[in-house]
């Protein structure tokens, strides 16, 4: 079993999946059943969804800004087009409203800006504003399991990574002030950067996958990652008995890369139905799920140890 490692010291257990839909989320909602003085962190922000599962309240919540976008002030504007020459991300369009100056404007689209700062740099008339931008919001909740820190990414925003750190950053903060030991980190799925930032540092990797021939493919390339990173990678196998051939072929290519396979869960329908109301499994049920699950949190939490 999982106990504290002294006083300060914040042990980070992340969660990730090479792909969506392996059942990555699912784990973590039955380690916050499980788990006991921990703070929750969702750090999948790209497509956040643990909270459907344990009904945060929201206490606190803050702006993310991730970059900077440009606007032009059409008052300034001289209509000389530099801005829409430099620009390499078609942002700009010559249909704003006139001024004193000139008939039309250039006018630049916040959806289409990249944010690089370019036409504000070149810019003649200094008619360029280049501002911070708002990306998304990040909140501090209680949950029926603890403390949980997650974020809601704004609509086409980018820099989800910059908000996967400052998730991280937070629930560790929060764990120190409560005197917890422990953040539970449901990661983005992939490879990417919220990848290499829900990763990064932390004490130990969960990779949660399922026995197809792709998730073994995926597998493969996020245990590069944690390997580039130099952290410890552990696996769990997700509806391990749909295809049990395909779970060997795991369970050895894991034997080959001295990965170590923590546990197997079966396939159970309960774990849908407990879902749909709002519930981990743990909560909704004793049947094999919740069985392996038990068992995959203790042998978690003896690694933790």
């Amino acid at each position: 079993m999982w106990i504290p490692q002294g006083v300060g010291t914040v042990v980070e257990l992340t969660v990730i999946s090479g792909k969506g839909g392996t059942g990555k989320t699912s784990v973590v909602a039955a380690f916050a059943a499980l788990a006991k003085d921990k703070v929750l962190a969702d750090c999948d922000v790209d497509a956040a969804d643990l909270h459907l599962v344990l009904s945060p309240k929201v206490l606190h919540r803050e702006d993310f800004s991730g970059g900077k976008s440009a606007a032009i002030v059409a008052e300034k504007c001289a209509g000389c087009g530099k801005c829409a020459t430099v620009c390499r991300f078609d942002a700009v369009s010559f249909d704003g409203p006139a001024n004193d100056v000139v008939d039309k404007t250039y006018r630049i689209d916040p959806v289409a800006c990249e944010g690089c700062g370019v036409c504000a740099y070149f810019c003649p008339a200094d008619a360029v504003v280049f501002s911070p931008s708002i990306n998304g919001e990040w909140y501090i909740s209680e949950t029926p399991h603890g403390p949980m820190v997650h974020a809601r990414l704004g609509i086409a925003e980018e820099n989800s990574g910059k908000l996967v750190t400052t998730i991280r950053r937070e629930a560790k903060k929060l764990a120190g002030e409560r005197g917890l030991g422990l953040v539970i980190i449901d990661g983005s799925p992939g490879i990417g950067c919220p990848v290499i930032a829900s990763i990064t540092g932390a004490s130990l990797v969960l990779i949660v996958t399922e026995p197809t021939l792709s998730g073994l493919h995926d597998l493969s390339r996020v245990a590069d990652l944690a390997g580039h990173f130099d952290i410890a990678a552990t696996v769990c196998v997700n509806k391990s008995d749909i295809n049990p051939e395909m779970t060997s072929s795991i369970r050895q290519r894991c034997a080959e890369r001295n990965m170590d396979v923590l546990g197997e869960v079966r396939y159970d329908t309960a774990v849908a139905r407990a879902q749909i109301e709002g519930k981990s499994v743990i909560e909704y049920d004793s049947g094999a799920a919740a069985s392996d699950l038990k068992a995959l949190w203790e042998a978690v939490a003896d690694r933790l140890a």
